[in-house]
């Protein structure tokens, strides 16, 4: 475990105008983000330029992944009306691109899917134009259900297997590596046109040729886009940091992802799943 972070992990907050009306926004449309619930390095450069990324289903996670901030226990009541409140948000601030993830649901049937699949048809019944990304959980491997969100016709659909597959059991809570790689391997079989996405975490322990094998098997499962981030400990009750990855090897890595065929790869220390997302929809390297 490592305690002090290295310099290039130091991030400047800056209050200004657009993030307070932002914050002011969501908490009366009484709507979350995840750059909030997950403590995100980037939030106020990413609200600064007037982007978030939805949280839906609540606050409330019914897993507790031993690398994740978000909280856990028994989830409030399903609310109906939350797209329509996600949707007037999206108008509101003006959004060319949109991500909408969500803490998972396993008390759903369908895990919250149709809630996703609500949030799109209200968005682009308001904003036609505006391009949407969704970060789904793994519906516990349910077909139907993710079936049901690319029925909905998003952009781009992610699902991250945030480490390798050695410990993946360790830090992620009912989640399993194989069947990440299923639902996105499923993801393009059902809607070759949905561009597919994933993302990765370094510093919980893992090496970099294992890095590499969770890239390669990402490219088998024909996922387009990836993103690989530094872990950073939420608090001293979740893992701990074993190692702070170097820019000089983030770089490397992506390198070595476009290498192996990815489209477009978003890779450094303060990189997160939702970073230039709306970037990324362009197709041109980051």
């Amino acid at each position: 475990m490592i305690d002090k972070k290295p310099e290039w992990l130091k991030v400047t907050y800056t209050q200004s105008e657009a993030i307070s009306e932002l914050k002011s926004l969501m908490e009366t449309k009484r709507l979350h983000t995840v750059c909030e619930e997950a403590r995100c390095p980037n939030i106020f450069e990413c609200w600064q330029q007037r982007t978030a990324t939805f949280m839906i289903l609540g606050s409330i996670c019914t897993r507790a992944c031993r690398f994740c901030a978000v909280d856990s226990g028994r989830p409030n009541e399903l609310d109906l009306q939350e797209p329509e409140r996600v949707a007037e948000s999206v108008a509101a601030m003006g959004l060319k691109h949109a991500v909408i993830t969500s803490v998972a649901r396993d008390d759903l049937l369908d895990g919250g899917a149709s809630i996703f699949a609500a949030c799109i048809t209200a968005i682009r019944e308001r904003t036609p134009g505006v391009s949407l990304e969704v970060l789904i959980p793994d519906f516990m491997g349910n077909d139907d259900a993710l079936r049901v969100v690319l029925e909905a016709k998003p952009n781009v659909l992610n699902h991250n297997i945030e480490t390798v597959k050695r410990l993946s059991d360790k830090v992620r809570a009912k989640a399993k590596y194989d069947r990440s790689l299923r639902l996105l391997t499923r993801s393009k079989e059902i809607d070759p046109a949905i561009a597919t996405k994933s993302g990765i975490m370094l510093g919980l322990g893992e090496s970099l040729d294992e890095v590499r094998e969770a890239l390669y098997d990402l490219r088998s499962s024909n996922v387009e886009i990836v993103t690989i981030g530094q872990y950073l400990q939420p608090s001293s009750s979740h893992h701990p940091v074993i190692l702070y990855r170097t820019p000089e090897e983030f770089e490397q890595l992506k390198k070595d992802a476009y290498q192996m065929g990815f489209r477009h790869v978003e890779s450094g220390p303060l990189v997160r799943s939702s970073y230039h997302a709306g970037e990324q929809m362009t197709g041109e390297r980051g």
